[in-house]
C-alpha cells in the first residue's frame, strides 16, 4: 500500500534548487536557483537521499525542468569535491503521511485551528533515516523495503509498542495489514539497524507486555537502543485519562533496570532506557551520564536532563558576578529541577524559575518544548516583575512561531517585559546569566 502524502509535491519527480555555490560544479554546469531537478543519469529523483545516491560519481548527467521545458546537461567536478547545492526540502513528492489511527497519537489530540502542518502525521522512512523521525513500518510497501535495503538507510528510528498482536491491534489500530514486526526482521536481516521507540501506556503495554516486547528486541542483535517513553495526552481527546504516577513509574524503572545491568554485562551499553519524564515523576535520580551511553535517544527526550544538569554544574563557576534580575520560563515537569539547580549554585536571590502550565493543550502536557504564545504570555503578565524573562527557543519554530502561531517578538510587545530567547541547553543559560540587563 501507499501512504497519502502532504505538501507541495511537483507535478512529476524532482527537487527544487534553493541555493548554488558560485564556482562549484553545479554553478559551472549551469544549474540555477529554481531548476528543478528531475532526473540524474535518466533515474527519478524523489527526494535527497535519491540525489545523494545518483551523484556518487564525479560525472553525471541532471535533467531540469526551467520555465516549463526540459534541459540536459552534464555535471563535472574533482573527486571529493562538494557538488554546492541546496533544494528546497529534504523530499520533494510529499511527505508521507500514517494511515494508521493509533489510540496513542498526539497530532489527533490537537485543538482545532491551528497551522495545517501541524496535523501532518509524519510516517516517512525518509525522515527516519534523515532526521531521526520515528515510524511504524505499517506504510511501507515492497518497493519501499527494497530501496531502504539498496541504499543502505541505516539506521531507522521505529516505533514498536508492543510485539503481541492484539496488544498492538489495541494500541496501533492499523487500517491495513500490521506489517511492523515482519518488516524489521527483513531490515535485520540485510543487516541494517534500528533505534526502536515503545509508547507506554498504563495496564495496556506496560508490565509483562513489556517485558515481552524487550525480550523480542534483545534477541535482535541489530536493534541498538531501545526508548520507553510514557504516553502523554492533552483536553481534546477522550480516549486516554491518566499516564504514569509516581508508583508506576518506579515500577516501570524497576522493571528495566535488571535488563540494563545484564546488558552492560553482555555489551557495555544500558542498551533500554526511560524517558526523563519516569524519573522526574518518581522522585528517583536520574542515571548518571556513562550509563545514558552516547545519548543514543536523546532527541526522544531521554537524557536531556542529565545533560542538562551536568552542563549547568560545569557551567556556572564560571560565573564570576551576579546576574541581574531574571525569571526563567519553564514546563511544569522540568521547574523543580531547573529551581533545585539555580538553588545549588546559590542564584536563588537573583534567578528565579516560573513554572508556565500549560492549558492550551491540557491533559498530561507539562514540557517546556510545548509551550504556547497564549500560556506564556498570561504567566508573565500574572508574574509581573520587574526582571528579564528568559524563553528557551525550543517553544519557537524554525519561522519565529510558537505552537499557537503567536510570533516570537509578540512576547516582549503583548507583556512589556524585558524578553529573550535563549538555547535550550545549559550553556546557553549560563551563557545568558553571565549578560548584563
Amino acid at each position: 500500500m501507499s501512504a497519502d502524502r502532504y505538501g507541495d509535491a511537483m507535478a512529476g519527480e524532482g527537487g527544487r534548487i534553493a541555493g548554488v555555490t558560485p564556482g562549484s560544479a553545479i554553478d559551472v554546469s549551469g544549474l540555477a536557483v529554481g531548476d528543478i531537478v528531475r532526473e540524474v543519469d535518466d533515474e527519478p529523483v524523489l527526494d535527497i537521499l535519491d540525489w545523494q545516491w545518483a551523484t556518487a560519481d564525479d560525472e553525471f548527467a541532471v535533467t531540469i525542468e526551467r520555465d516549463g521545458e526540459l534541459f540536459e546537461t552534464d555535471v563535472y567536478r574533482m573527486p571529493g569535491e562538494p557538488l554546492g547545492v541546496e533544494f528546497e526540502g529534504l523530499v520533494f513528492d510529499g511527505v508521507r503521511e500514517c494511515v494508521n489511527a493509533c489510540a496513542f497519537c498526539f497530532v489527533a489530540q490537537l485543538p482545532a485551528g491551528l497551522r495545517p502542518a501541524l496535523y501532518v502525521r509524519d510516517d516517512d522512512y525518509r525522515l527516519s533515516f534523515l532526521l531521526g523521525n520515528f515510524i511504524t513500518l505499517t506504510n511501507l510497501d515492497e518497493h519501499d523495503l527494497a530501496r531502504i535495503i539498496r541504499q543502505r538507510l541505516s539506521p531507522l528510528y521505529i516505533s514498536l509498542h508492543a510485539v503481541d498482536d492484539d496488544v498492538r491491534a489495541s494500541l496501533v489500530c492499523p487500517t491495513t495489514e500490521d506489517t511492523t514486526l515482519q518488516h524489521m526482521d527483513e531490515l535485520l536481516a540485510a543487516d541494517l539497524e534500528m533505534h526502536v521507540q515503545i509508547v507506554l501506556v498504563p495496564g495496556v503495554n506496560d508490565g509483562e507486555v513489556l517485558a515481552r516486547t524487550l525480550d523480542w528486541l534483545e534477541a535482535r542483535a541489530g536493534v541498538l537502543s531501545v526508548g520507553i517513553v510514557p504516553v502523554g495526552f492533552t483536553a481534546h481527546q477522550r480516549r486516554i485519562h491518566s499516564s504514569f504516577d509516581a508508583e508506576g513509574s518506579r515500577a516501570l524503572i524497576d522493571l528495566i533496570a535488571p535488563r540494563q545491568i545484564r546488558m552492560r554485562s553482555r555489551t557495555g551499553r544500558s542498551w533500554v532506557y526511560a524517558a526523563d519524564e519516569f524519573y522526574l515523576t518518581a522522585g528517583v535520580p536520574l542515571p548518571s551520564a556513562e550509563l545514558y551511553d552516547d545519548f543514543p535517544q536523546y532527541e526522544n527526550g531521554i537524557g536531556l536532563v542529565r545533560a542538562f544538569i551536568d552542563e549547568f554544574a560545569e557551567g556556572t563557576p564560571m560565573l564570576s558576578d551576579p546576574p541581574s534580575a531574571t525569571v526563567l520560563i519553564s514546563g511544569t515537569l522540568f521547574a523543580p529541577t531547573l529551581e533545585t539547580l539555580i538553588e545549588s549554585a546559590n542564584l536563588a536571590r537573583y534567578v528565579r524559575v516560573l513554572p508556565v502550565e500549560n492549558r492550551f493543550f491540557g491533559g498530561n502536557v507539562s514540557v517546556t518544548g510545548l509551550l504556547t504564545g497564549v500560556d506564556i504570555i498570561e504567566a508573565i503578565r500574572h508574574d509581573g516583575a520587574r526582571a528579564r524573562y528568559l524563553v528557551p527557543d525550543i517553544v519557537v519554530n524554525s519561522d519565529g512561531l510558537l505552537l499557537d502561531d503567536v510570533p516570537a517578538g509578540d512576547l516582549a510587545v503583548r507583556t512589556g517585559v524585558d524578553m529573550h530567547l535563549i538555547g535550550p541547553d545549559a550553556a546557553a543559560l549560563v551563557s545568558a546569566l553571565s549578560a548584563p540587563l
